[in-house]
This record gives C-alpha cells, sequence and structure tokens, in this order.
C-alpha cells in the first residue's frame, strides 16, 4: 500500500484545505513531520486512518473531527489517494457535521458521506456511495482491521515501550488484538461449554442411579445389606476424579438384592402352602360339627313346636268351624249387597223428590211426571225465542264503547293540537339562540388552531432561550478554564523541553558518574578514564525527564478535554441563539403564559361545537316531530265526525228492538236466566218422581231373592246369614291361619320320624364355637403366611425391574463417562490447568506466544543493527509466579555479558531502540498474517530524543535499509537534530486561526554526517 496524496479541510487543526504529497516526500525515501506541540502532526496520521477506516486512532469521536477555526460554510472532509491491491484509489470521507441552513437561520444536521473512486485508463470512475460497501472493499484491499493498521502502518512508539515493559496479560490483550486469536479463546469456551453439559449429563445420570438406588433398598426392606457395605472408602474422590465407575458397587449390589428376595420367596412359598393344608383340615372339621349342632337343634324345635299344637288344639278346632260357616254365608253375601244397594237408592229418590216438590208451584206441586214435562217443554220453546235478542243487546254495549272510545280519542287529539301550537310559537327565537351557539364555537375551533402553532412557537423560543443563557454562562466559565488549562500546557511542555534538551546535553555526565576506574567503558572500551565529564549543578536524570513528560501529557489532555467542553458550550450557545434572538427570557415567558391562557380559553370554547350541533339538530328534529303530529291530530278529528253519526243512528235502532225482548226486565239475560231457571226446576221434579217409583219396586224384588238365598245356604233366616259372614280380607287371614296350621302339623310329625334328627340326638352335643375358633386362627396363619408371600413376590419383582433399570442406566452412561473424560482432559489442557500442560498456557497464550516468537525473531534482527550487535530479543516461556499468565515472557539478550536482561531494564536509547525493532518486526509479521500486503509507505512517531549520535545514526541506517526496499518512511519528532539529517520534510505551523503544512526540504543541513564518537 503506498500513499500519493491526502487533502484535509476543515479537519483537527486545519481550518481551511491543507494537502499532503506523499510522492514528493516519498522520493527521498525518509522524510520528517514536525511542529510545535499542538500544530497538528498527528491529526495528520488521524486523516489517514478516517480516510481508510471512517475513523481515527484513539477513543475521539467521529464528531469531534471538525475544526473548530473553520468557517461554518466550510464542510469537513478527508480525501486520500492510494495505491492497494495493485488498483489505484480515491477516497473521499465526510463525518456527519451542522452546517448552516439553505433557508433562513439556523444549522441542520448533515450525514456523513462515503465514496469511492478507481483510476483506469487515465479516467476516474465512481465506484460506490455506501459505507458499508466501501468499508468491506477497503478492509479486504489493506488485509487489516484499524487496530492492527494503527500498530503496523503508525508505529507508535510510545505503546510499544510500554509493551516491553507489560505483564504477560498486558501483552496477551494488545496481541490478541493485532493477530485475533478470538477463535483459539472461543475454542477454549467451547470446549468449557461442552465439559460443563457433560458433567451435567454425568451428574444427572449419577443422581438417577442414586435414585435407583434408593428405590432398590426401599424394595428390598428392612434388614437388607445396605449399599454403603459395597462402596470402598475412596469412591467419591476416585469418582469426582474421574477414575471409578460408581455404578459398578450399585450393580453388585443389586444382584445380591436379587438373590436375597429370591430365597425369601421360596421359604415364603413353602410356608403358604403348610398354612393353606392346616386350614382346609380346620375348615372340613367346622363344617362337620355344624351340620351336627343345627340337626341336634333341629330335632329340639320339633319336640318344642308338637308340644305346642297339643296345647292349641281346641282353639284351632274352634277357628276352623268358623271358617267353615263363613264359606256358606259367602253364597248369601251377593244377594245382602243387592238388597242394601236397592235400600239406599230408594232412600235417596225419597229425599230427591221432597226437595225438587218443594221448589215448584203451588199448582203444580202434587202434579205428575208427565205434567211436570209437558210445561217444561213450553218453556224451552219460550227461551229460544230470546237468543236473537241477546246478540242484540251484545252489539248495543259495543256500540257504547266504541262511542265513548270516539269521545276520548277527540279530546286527546285537541290536547295535542294545543301543546303543538304553544310550542311552535317560540321556536324561531330558540332556533336563533342554538345556531349563534355553533357559529361562537365553530370559531373558537379556527382560533384555536392558529393559538396553538404560536403557543408552540413561544414556547420553543422560550427554551432556547434559556439554553441560550444556559450555554452562554457555560462559555464563560469554559474559556476562562480553557486560557488556565493552555496556559499549564504550554509551561509544562516548556518545562518537558527543557528537562530533555538539559538530560541529552548531559548524558556524557551521567555516563561518566557510572565509570569505575580499572573496569571498561561500556562507549568506547577503554578501562582508563583520564577527563571524564562533570555533572552541572543540577543534572537532570531520566526520572525527571519522565516526570516532565507526564506532567506534559497530562496537562495536554485536560487541555483537550476542556477545549472538548468549549467546543460544546460554543456550538450549543451558537444553535440557541439562532433559534431564540437577543430577547430576554422573562419577556418570551409572559409572551407564552399569554397565549398559553387564550388558547386554554379558546379550547374549551371549540369543545361545545358537537355538543352545539347536536343541540341544534335535536331541536330542528323536536319542530318536525311536532308539525307531524298536529297536522295527524286534525286529520283524525275529521274523519272521526262522520263515525259518531253512524254510531248513534245504529244504537238508537237496536234500543227499540231490545225495549220489547226484555219483557219488563232489567236486560234481555236477565229474562233468559228467569226462564232458564224454571225449565230446570220443573225437570228435576219430574226426574225425581220417576226415580222414587223405580226405587221402590227394586227394593221389593231384592227382599224376596235374599230370602231365598239364606234358606239355600242353610240359615233361618237373612239376619243369620249376614252375622256368620266375613269381611273378604278377615276370611283370607283365617284362611292363611288354618293352612299354616296344618304345614306346621305335618312338618312336625315329619322331623320328629326323619332317621337323621334320631341319629344325631344320640351322639354327645356338637361345640361349633370351638369349631370356629379354630377355624379362625388357621385362618389367620393362613393371611400372615398369604402376606408374606405376596411380599416377597412384589419384592423380587420389583427388584429385578430396578435392577434392570441400573443396568440400563450404567450402560447409558457408560459412553458418557468415556466422552466426558476425553472432554475434560482436552478443556483442562486448552485451560492451562492440567498436569499434562507444564508451561500451565492456554489455548490462546499458546497461539499468542508463538506469534510473539515470530516477533521477536524479526525485530531481532534490526535490534542487532541498532545495537552494534549487542541486544537480540528472544520470546520466554518460562512459568510466572503465582497465577499470572506464562508463554509471553520478553528477554534481551546482550552479547557483550552474555546474560538475559527483562526488557524493563534497558535504558532509554535503548527502549527506544527495542520498541523501534519491535514496531517493525511486528509489522512484518501482521503484515504476514494479513495476507501479505505490502506496505510502502510507514510512520514512526516520536521516541527519536532519547538516542545519542551515534544510536541515531545505527537507527536511520535501518530506516534507511527499509527504503531501500522502495518503502517511504515518516518519521514524527521535535528532535532538531534530525532536521539536519533529513532533507524531506512536512513542516506542520501553528496560529491563532488554525494550523497549516508547509511541504520542501530543509533550510539547511540537507545531508546526513556521522556522530563523532564519545568521549570518555
Amino acid at each position: 500500500m503506498r500513499l500519493h496524496r491526502l487533502d484535509l479541510t476543515a479537519f483537527g487543526p486545519f481550518a481551511g484545505t491543507e494537502s499532503v504529497d506523499f510522492d514528493e516526500l516519498s522520493s527521498a525515501g525518509l522524510f520528517l513531520l514536525h511542529g510545535a506541540t499542538g500544530a497538528g502532526k498527528t491529526s495528520i496520521l488521524d486523516g489517514v486512518c478516517f480516510a481508510l477506516y471512517g475513523d481515527v486512532p484513539g477513543s475521539r469521536p467521529a464528531s469531534r473531527l471538525r475544526s473548530d477555526h473553520a468557517d461554518a460554510a466550510l464542510s469537513t472532509e478527508v480525501v486520500l489517494e492510494l495505491h492497494v491491491g495493485g488498483r489505484h484509489l480515491e477516497i473521499t470521507r465526510r463525518p456527519e457535521q451542522q452546517r448552516p441552513k439553505k433557508r433562513g437561520s439556523g444549522t441542520t444536521q448533515e450525514k456523513a458521506v462515503t465514496l469511492l473512486r478507481e483510476r483506469s485508463d487515465g479516467e476516474w470512475r465512481a465506484l460506490s456511495k455506501s459505507h458499508q460497501e466501501i468499508g468491506e472493499e477497503l478492509k479486504q484491499l489493506i488485509g487489516m482491521s484499524r487496530e492492527q493498521f494503527c500498530q503496523v502502518v503508525l508505529l507508535p512508539q510510545g505503546e510499544f515501550a510500554n509493551f516491553l515493559r507489560a505483564t504477560a496479560a498486558e501483552r496477551g490483550a494488545l496481541l490478541g488484538r493485532l493477530f485475533d486469536t478470538r477463535r483459539f479463546k472461543a475454542v477454549e469456551e467451547w470446549l468449557k461449554e461442552r465439559r460443563r453439559a457433560a458433567e451435567q449429563r454425568i451428574q444427572t445420570g449419577d443422581q438417577e442411579l442414586d435414585n435407583l438406588a434408593g428405590r432398590l433398598a426401599q424394595a428390598a426392606g428392612p434388614g437388607a445389606e445396605p449399599l454403603d457395605d459395597w462402596l470402598p472408602e475412596d469412591a467419591p474422590a476416585r469418582a469426582a476424579a474421574g477414575h471409578a465407575d460408581p455404578a459398578a458397587p450399585v450393580l453388585q449390589w443389586a444382584a445380591v438384592l436379587r438373590s436375597t428376595a429370591r430365597e425369601r420367596h421360596a421359604i415364603a412359598v413353602s410356608a403358604l402352602e403348610l398354612a393353606e393344608q392346616a386350614h382346609a383340615r380346620a375348615r372340613d372339621e367346622a363344617t362337620a360339627v355344624q351340620e351336627l349342632y343345627g340337626l341336634q337343634q333341629r330335632h329340639a324345635a320339633a319336640r318344642r313346636r308338637a308340644d305346642g299344637i297339643a296345647g292349641a288344639r281346641s282353639e284351632r278346632d274352634e277357628q276352623r268351624a268358623r271358617l267353615e260357616r263363613a264359606h256358606r254365608a259367602s253364597g248369601v253375601e251377593s244377594a245382602l249387597e243387592l238388597r242394601e244397594k236397592a235400600a239406599t237408592q230408594h232412600q235417596q229418590a225419597l229425599a230427591a223428590r221432597r226437595t225438587a216438590r218443594a221448589e215448584l208451584p203451588a199448582d203444580l206441586a202434587e202434579a205428575a211426571a208427565e205434567q211436570l214435562t209437558t210445561t217444561a217443554n213450553q218453556l224451552r220453546e219460550e227461551l229460544g225465542s230470546l237468543t236473537e235478542a241477546g246478540e242484540l243487546e251484545q252489539r248495543a254495549t259495543e256500540l257504547a264503547v266504541r262511542r265513548d272510545r270516539l269521545e276520548a280519542e277527540a279530546r286527546g287529539d285537541d290536547e295535542a293540537v294545543q301543546e303543538a301550537d304553544g310550542w311552535l310559537e317560540g321556536w324561531e327565537p330558540e332556533r336563533l339562540r342554538l345556531q349563534r351557539r355553533v357559529d361562537d364555537a365553530q370559531a373558537a375551533a379556527a382560533r384555536a388552531g392558529t393559538l396553538d402553532a404560536e403557543r408552540d412557537q413561544a414556547r420553543r423560543r422560550l427554551d432556547a432561550a434559556r439554553e441560550r443563557d444556559r450555554y452562554a454562562h457555560a462559555l464563560t466559565v469554559a474559556e476562562d478554564r480553557h486560557r488556565a488549562a493552555r496556559d499549564r500546557a504550554a509551561d509544562t511542555r516548556e518545562a518537558w523541553q527543557d528537562a530533555r534538551e538539559a538530560r541529552i546535553s548531559g548524558i556524557a555526565a551521567e555516563l561518566a558518574a557510572a565509570l569505575v576506574p580499572g573496569e571498561n567503558c561500556r562507549v568506547c572500551g577503554s578501562a582508563e578514564h583520564p577527563e571524564p565529564a562533570r555533572p552541572s549543578d543540577r543534572q537532570v536524570t531520566r526520572e525527571d525527564e519522565d516526570a516532565a513528560y507526564a506532567a506534559y501529557q497530562s496537562a495536554s489532555a485536560a487541555q483537550s478535554a476542556v477545549q472538548d467542553e468549549l467546543s460544546r458550550a460554543r456550538a450549543g450557545r451558537d444553535a440557541a441563539l439562532a433559534a431564540a434572538g437577543d430577547t430576554p427570557v422573562d419577556e418570551l415567558a409572559a409572551a407564552y403564559t399569554a397565549l398559553d391562557g387564550e388558547y386554554v380559553l379558546t379550547v374549551r370554547a371549540a369543545a361545545d361545537t358537537h355538543a352545539a350541533r347536536e343541540a341544534l339538530g335535536e331541536a330542528e328534529r323536536e319542530r318536525d316531530r311536532r308539525t307531524a303530529e298536529r297536522h295527524e291530530a286534525l286529520s283524525r278529528a275529521a274523519a272521526r265526525t262522520s263515525r259518531r253519526e253512524e254510531l248513534d243512528e245504529q244504537y238508537e235502532r237496536i234500543a227499540e228492538q231490545l225495549l220489547r225482548a226484555r219483557g219488563g226486565f232489567a236486560t234481555v239475560a236477565a229474562r233468559r236466566s228467569q226462564l232458564a231457571r224454571r225449565v230446570e226446576v220443573l225437570a228435576t221434579a219430574a226426574q225425581a218422581v220417576d226415580r222414587e217409583h223405580d226405587g221402590a219396586q227394586r227394593l221389593k224384588e231384592a227382599d224376596a231373592a235374599l230370602s231365598d238365598a239364606a234358606f239355600r245356604a242353610g240359615f233361618d233366616t237373612p239376619a243369620d246369614a249376614a252375622r256368620a259372614l266375613y269381611a273378604p280380607d278377615r276370611r283370607l287371614r283365617l284362611e292363611h291361619l288354618v293352612a299354616q296350621w296344618r304345614d306346621e302339623e305335618a312338618a312336625v310329625t315329619a322331623d320328629l320320624a326323619a332317621p337323621g334328627l334320631a341319629a344325631a340326638v344320640a351322639q354327645p352335643a356338637a361345640d361349633p364355637a370351638r369349631a370356629r375358633s379354630a377355624v379362625d386362627t388357621t385362618t389367620a396363619r393362613l393371611r400372615e403366611a398369604s402376606a408374606a408371600h405376596a411380599a416377597a413376590q412384589t419384592r423380587g419383582v420389583d427388584l429385578d425391574r430396578l435392577g434392570a433399570q441400573a443396568a440400563a442406566k450404567a450402560a447409558e452412561l457408560a459412553p458418557a463417562r468415556a466422552e466426558y473424560a476425553r472432554i475434560r482432559r482436552l478443556a483442562d489442557l486448552s485451560a492451562g490447568t492440567s498436569m499434562e500442560n507444564q508451561l500451565k498456557m492456554e489455548l490462546e497464550t499458546y497461539v499468542l506466544a508463538a506469534r510473539l516468537e515470530q516477533v521477536a525473531a524479526a525485530a531481532s534482527v534490526r535490534l542487532q543493527r541498532m545495537s552494534s550487535g549487542r541486544y537480540t530479543l528472544v520470546h520466554s516461556d518460562a512459568r510466572s509466579a503465582g497465577r499470572s499468565r506464562s508463554g509471553l515472557g520478553l528477554k534481551a539478550v546482550d552479547a557483550w555479558t552474555g546474560t538475559e536482561r527483562d526488557t524493563s531494564t534497558l535504558s532509554g536509547g535503548e527502549t527506544f531502540s527495542a520498541s523501534l525493532a519491535l514496531a517493525l518486526g511486528l509489522a512484518d509479521v501482521v503484515t504476514d498474517e494479513a495476507g501479505g500486503t505490502r506496505l510502502d509507505t510507514l510512520f514512526i512517531d516520536e521516541g527519536f530524543g532519547s538516542l545519542d549520535e551515534q544510536t541515531l545514526d545505527e537507527v536511520l541506517d535501518v530506516l534507511d535499509a527499509l527504503r531501500e526496499r522502495d518503502r517511504a518512511v515518516g518519521i514524527v519528532s521535535h528532535v532538531a537534530d534530525l532536521r539536519q539529517r533529513i532533507p524531506a520534510q512536512l513542516r506542520v505551523i501553528k496560529g491563532q486561526s488554525g494550523s497549516t503544512v508547509a511541504q520542501g526540504p530543509a533550510g539547511r543541513g540537507t545531508a546526513r554526517t556521522a556522530a563523532a564518537p564519545a568521549t570518555t
């Protein structure tokens, strides 16, 4: 990659457009970039990095790239022309920034812009405007990330000096960023995760196996051999270390439990068989005793029943005689019932006749049934003639109801017309009032929109005015702080420059102070020291210079922070001033309060718009409804007059007919009711006379039939037959009782004559209680044996099932244990915790150690040349003390003494040479790692002030060697001696209105000169 041209516009300290021609600078191979502190030397390198990656080194945001000195109309822009990957490209980048509005006052935010062009066949051709596409293409062409580029191309010497003195962890962090070893760290994490997952699976499986062991112990029951007897004393430790399979003791113990359970089951089977035989014998003996006891009890009961029958013989014979008479009297029962029924009906007929004759007129009280029937028929004919008159009377009632209804309707319509007329008289004033309400609400709504916009504008101006005043105060404070910080930075810079110059001037005295008579000088090698240099009144040491530089760096950082604060305050003040103007806050607040109050009142008035429209619409609908009701009422009144006249005529005609039909009664219905009652009385009396005559005849016939039936049944009179007669239920009970007596006597006779009962009585008395007790005892023993057998059988089945499950779980866990052992070994090895990893080096550290070894080898080639063959850098993988990371040690081998030294013991000049060599070596290794992209332009930032003349010559010789390979090397330094040695220079000039650059050869000392040897 070779840089051709860099244009910086309103970037960093550069207020205008500054151009750097790298082709002209690179023609000499070695060029110097110098200028006053804070002029902007590093900003040129920042511009290169920003063009390539859209970002700058460090933590400065892209929003702070714009120059504070630049004109507001000038946009910040960086243009870089370069050759990379065999292609000639031009990159243009503009960060996100504020610019003045094209119309009106104030500023607007302008988005970031990235452009990429390629020169082909003498013409520029646009490639892309996409940030992402351009970033991906440049990253592929350069082959390095931004961090790698800043370390490889810009070569920040201060960082590599720190790298030499850093701990292994700090070196690992830097190398990890440069060589991107995240994939190896990811492998470590992946192995750890796999180990945790495998360990979790094993723990889960072992827990399940423990649960099965507990269930086995529970199934084996009390008295079983415990699992602890089968476990070795160091079983937990061996299992945790992965040297033992915890499933083996469980399987052995389970086999023993199953064997013991089978023996117990065989014993339980034998005990059950014996208990069953004893129970069967006791049960058979109890059955025989119970049968004998039953026969003996049956014979005794038969004897007792025979004695009872003999004592009740006379009573039973009397009951049998009564039953026989009742059977004979049952033949007279139907004749008795007929006679009683005939007598009852005759008495009822006599009573009905007396009642009916009491309601008859005096002239018909003794009339026969035929005369009463004839009179009733005559009255029925008269009653039939009144049917039509009843219908006329109902019609007259209906006409009267309709006349009354018409009267009520007429009164209601009159009231509706009067009410509608009264309401319509006040309609017009009400309509005008509601219309005015609608108009006022609509006007308020229109005014509210205008007031809302005015109020928002007033509020924004008020907020901007408050921001303006706040930023104005902050700007005053920031300006005071900036002046103080700028003065402190200038003072500390001068103090540091003075200390450095003083130390360089007194370096000979510092070397002379270490001379010992008789020992060789480290510079010239002589053992004699005739004229050692004398120190001045105050000798400046390296610690003094470092302290002055640290103070300067701190003051410079503080000045940058205050400068950022000042820029933010000034930008905020300008933006707020553009929005609010110079109007005081109190005046703007009063204007906003007045507008807000007017807006609130207007909004409340506008909120009535919908309600006002609804009220007007409802009033109009009410007007239409009342008008329609008035017209309908008038129409109904006109139609009602003709119907009333027709009803009156019909009612008068029907009234004349009804007067004749009523015959002196109030109504036709009353006359009909009277006639119907007389017909009913006559008909009832005729029926009663007929029933009384029939009843007397049937009673006479029933008496004759009863006397005949009693004689045939063997009774002297019907009364004797009636007394001998039993009710059916009583006769049935007596029949059942006689039958029971007969069956009982036969049964007793049979039991006493049965041969089995006689034989049973001849034997001794049976004892069934004793036999039942023997059965209960054997039954209890049988239950115990059966329960023991079932428990033994269940225990065996459960142990077989659980043992099979344990064996299956152990077989399932076996490959998982092997996998866990393998993963655990790999994870421990990669994490550096394994005994096999003797250096205790993590996988990522191991890879970084290999890269560091390559860097040290590449750096040693140049360091030997810079140090006249004295020093080389070697990688050390010695184990660190305590828990520090091993494998990232770095040693300096001193060829003069043959010893290895820690790099932190090197002097200032030696540290610079080693760090420069390390930076160049790292650049070579990172370039090879990134794909071998050739780097034709390098920059070295500061550090040359710590070198003596001879070492400076050796360093420049190394840099010349880079130039010999067609590389351009830019040195960023304050050292005045370099201005004499390097003719090609780029000067950055600092001014109050911003910095500028000047490019060209040095004014004097255009050739490098060799340094004189040191005086010893």
